[in-house]
């Protein structure tokens, strides 16, 4: 007989598997929950790595009446850097520093008061578990682009648009866009 699982796994539960997800494969990020504490701490070997994630990432995410710390630790343990981002694709592209799940970003000039940049992840089926009662296994199947949008702090992000890299065999359209 399979193994069922009947536990549900609370949301900031959730957006911690979503976040380690994100960012597990980065060498230089180290990411550490302390479910007591419902704390959510992220350690990052380079100082302007860390400024860029801690701008990314929101310091409490609030459940009701639960809520997540995040905090973003720079290298020294002390306090993080206030670097000056020129624009979304300069932060993503130091934030994403050598972590594998990240393609690039691309920023596109537009008419109107805002530029957009459009974020690429890396073209894989994410899976974690999550006490999913929709997955056999208990798994939540994703991608990249669907834990960003979860994990970032979307309201400070204006023009940013998360997608997934193509498959080397798949084209643009007329080659012409973007």
């Amino acid at each position: 007989m399979a193994d069922v699982r009947l536990k549900i796994a609370p949301p900031w539960v959730t957006y911690v598997n979503q976040t380690i997800a994100l960012f597990s494969e980065d060498s230089d990020v180290d990411v550490n929950y302390d479910n007591a504490a419902r704390a959510l701490t992220l350690r990052v070997s380079n100082d302007r790595k860390a400024s860029a994630i801690a701008r990314l990432l929101p310091c409490v995410k609030e459940y009701g009446n639960e809520a997540l710390t995040v905090t973003v630790v720079p290298p020294n343990g002390g306090d993080l850097t206030d670097y000056e981002w020129h624009n979304n694709k300069e932060l993503f592209d130091t934030a994403f520093e050598n972590n594998p799940v990240y393609c690039t970003a691309v920023r596109i000039d537009t008419i109107f008061s805002n530029d957009i940049t459009y974020v690429v992840f890396k073209n894989k089926v994410v899976q974690f578990f999550n006490d999913n009662l929709n997955d056999l296994h208990g798994n939540v199947s994703t991608l990249y682009q669907e834990i960003a949008h979860d994990v970032f702090d979307m309201a400070s992000l204006n023009g940013v648009m998360f997608c997934t890299d193509i498959e080397a065999k798949v084209g643009m359209p007329l080659g012409e866009w973007p």
